[in-house]
């Protein structure tokens, strides 16, 4: 009895040790494979969060829409990408590539240069504000103060909501607001 007793108490301990060994081999391995991943990837914070089960937020809306793909690129450039996934509620007016196409030749390719960051951060600002109105809602608003820390007006015309001179041509709720599609970059008003 006493020999199946230590029996069993020396296979318990070297199967206590092996899961234990088990148990460390993975932490080693993950926190290498961690952090192999962050040397090789420059991607931080939580608008590189892959989930495909929760509301996409307003980046992820944007990602997603062939109309929006120099807001995009624009946004990545100012490194903003993790102010457009905060829980808001954020209020983003997405200009098309068609409003960015609008614009005197060369400026999109002049912002997206890395010496005209902070303009392009100034301006990409100016599309965003906290809240989550609907375009019915925002009818009833005569001015809107931006994450630029500047105010735009709002206008109706003829039905139509107008938002510093852009319209808002549609609207996609998001996981974190709002995403209001308008024909128009919305620019500062200048200095």
């Amino acid at each position: 009895m006493k020999t199946n007793n230590l029996k069993f108490l020396l296979i318990s301990c070297i199967s206590i040790l092996f899961l234990l060994g088990c148990k460390n081999e993975n932490k080693q391995d993950n926190s290498t494979v961690g952090s192999d991943t962050t040397s090789e990837n420059k991607e931080e914070g939580q608008a590189f969060i892959e989930d495909d089960e929760a509301v996409p937020n307003v980046l992820q809306i944007a990602i997603g829409s062939p109309d929006h793909t120099t807001l995009v690129a624009a946004v990545q450039a100012a490194d903003l990408e993790n102010v457009l996934v905060n829980a808001g509620p954020l209020m983003v007016f997405a200009p098309t590539n068609a409003a960015f196409d609008a614009l005197p030749d060369g400026t999109v390719d002049n912002l997206l240069k890395p010496e005209n960051k902070g303009d392009l951060a100034l301006i990409l600002k100016h599309h965003v504000t906290p809240g989550n109105y609907s375009k019915d809602f925002l009818k009833k608003f005569k001015k809107l103060g931006q994450a630029s820390d500047l105010n735009t007006t709002v206008e109706v015309k003829d039905g139509e909501v107008y938002v510093g001179g852009a319209k808002i041509l549609a609207s996609i709720p998001a996981g974190n607001g709002i995403v209001h599609v308008v024909d128009a970059v919305i620019l500062p008003p200048a200095n």
